[in-house]
């Protein structure tokens, strides 16, 4: 399946995957409410940092995503890339289609000369723990959070 970068104005294409992947959260986010769809949608299509890699089948369906931002890495005086979202429509799994939108993170990211990709994921998404132990380093360091908004709460 081709994975393209996907430009601010198609990000509304996105609103099917983003329910579905906001209902798989749930379990993850304690049932915490999320945003609707098309909110989601119009806040990647406004971000001005975002970044947004879609897999398409061969008709042109959204089947996956992979949200991105550069950031500064202040230690090597060079950017990084954070992975802040990734997700596979469940009758699309399988096919390696999370591992080709990783791969075509870590292709942007060489292209950019970052540092490295970094992530962070849920403790129950015990799936996608699985995938990245397999494709990934485990980082060295803790994740830690302070709640701004009691709403956003995982």
């Amino acid at each position: 399946m081709p994975i393209r970068a996907l430009p601010p104005e198609e990000r509304h294409r996105l609103a099917p995957l983003l329910a579905a992947y906001a209902e798989e959260m749930r379990a993850s986010l304690n049932g915490v409410a999320t945003a609707s769809p098309a909110e989601q949608a119009a806040l990647l299509a406004s971000h001005p940092a975002a970044e947004v890699l879609l897999a398409e089948d061969e008709a042109g369906t959204p089947q996956g995503f992979a949200v991105l931002f550069d950031l500064p890495e202040i230690v090597f005086a060079r950017c990084c890339g954070n992975l802040d979202d990734l997700f596979v429509r469940p009758e699309a799994r399988g096919r390696g289609l999370a591992r080709a939108l990783i791969a075509a993170a870590v292709e942007l990211g060489r292209g950019r000369g970052w540092s490295h990709l970094r992530w962070i994921v849920p403790e129950a998404d015990a799936a996608a723990i699985a995938l990245y132990d397999r494709i990934a380093q485990r980082a060295d360091w803790r994740s830690y959070v302070i709640r701004l908004d009691p709403e956003a709460s995982l």
